[in-house]
C-alpha cells in the first residue's frame, strides 16, 4: 500500500500542494502528467530522497516520513537506472540482498529465482555497458525486486525503448505483477502506456492529483 496524506512539495517556484492518493496493496497505479509537473519529485518523496514540507507519506500503514531512503524497504528503478558501470548483471542483482546482510545462499538462489522470471539468466556475467535496452531495463527492474519489496515504483521505465521491446516489457511488468504482488506506481506520458498496464490512473494537472478513468479518451498525453 501507498498513501500520501495532503503532501507539499516545493523547489524554488514549483510546487505541488495537498497530494492525496491511496494506492492499495496490490494495485498498478500508473501517475501521468505534463513535463516538470512533478511526476518523479512524488517518486522522490516516497522513496525518501525528497523531503515534503507538509503532511506524510505511508506505506503498508507506517508513517514513513521521517524514515531514511534505505529503511522504506522499496524497489526503485530511477530513469538513469542508475547502474553501477563496473558491476556485472550477476553483481546488481545481489546488490540489495548483500547490504541487508542475506547469506550467500540466499543471494545465490534469488538471483536464479529473479533471473529466471526476468529472462535474463543467459546475462548474468555480463557487465551493464553494452547491454540493450530492454536488458538493461530488466535488469534495472531485477535489481530493484531481489530483496522483495511490498513496493515497486517505476520512473518512465519505458519510455527510451522502441516499440517492439516496450510491448515485450508490457508483458513482463504483467507477468511480474502476477508472480510477485507488488504493489507499483508507475511514471509515463504515454496514455497507451497506462491503457496496457493500469488498474488505477492518478494525474498532475495544476499544481493537484486527480484520478482518472484508465480507459477516458479525453485523456491528453
Amino acid at each position: 500500500m501507498i498513501e500520501l496524506r495532503d503532501v507539499t512539495l516545493r523547489a524554488g517556484k514549483f510546487e505541488l500542494s495537498c497530494v492525496s492518493f491511496l494506492i492499495e496493496r496490490g494495485q498498478y497505479a500508473v501517475l501521468m502528467g505534463r513535463t516538470g509537473g512533478g511526476k518523479s519529485t512524488i517518486l522522490e518523496a516516497i522513496c525518501g530522497l525528497r523531503s515534503v514540507d507538509s503532511g506524510s507519506v505511508w506505506l503498508d500503514g507506517v508513517d514513513v516520513t521521517a524514515f531514511d531512503p534505505a529503511d522504506r524497504g522499496i524497489g526503485y528503478v530511477p530513469q538513469d537506472l542508475a547502474f553501477f558501470p563496473t558491476y556485472s548483471v550477476r553483481e546488481h542483482l545481489a546488490f540489495a540482498l548483500k547490504l541487508r546482510k542475506a547469506t550467500s545462499k540466499l543471494v545465490v538462489d534469488r538471483i536464479a529465482e529473479i533471473s529466471e522470471l526476468l529472462g535474463i539468466s543467459h546475462l548474468l556475467d555480463r557487465r551493464v555497458k553494452g547491454l540493450s535496452g530492454g536488458e538493461a531495463q530488466r535488469v534495472a527492474l531485477g535489481r530493484a525486486l531481489s530483496f522483495h519489496p511490498p513496493v515497486l515504483l517505476l520512473d518512465e521505465p519505458l519510455s527510451a525503448l522502441d516499440e517492439a521491446t516496450r510491448d515485450e516489457m508490457y508483458s513482463l511488468l504483467k507477468h511480474v505483477r502476477l508472480k510477485t504482488g507488488v504493489t507499483t506506481l508507475h511514471v509515463t506520458h504515454s496514455l497507451h502506456e497506462a491503457r496496457c498496464l493500469a488498474d488505477r490512473l492518478l494525474v498532475i494537472a495544476d499544481g493537484c492529483v486527480r484520478e482518472e478513468l484508465v480507459g477516458d479518451a479525453s485523456l491528453k498525453r
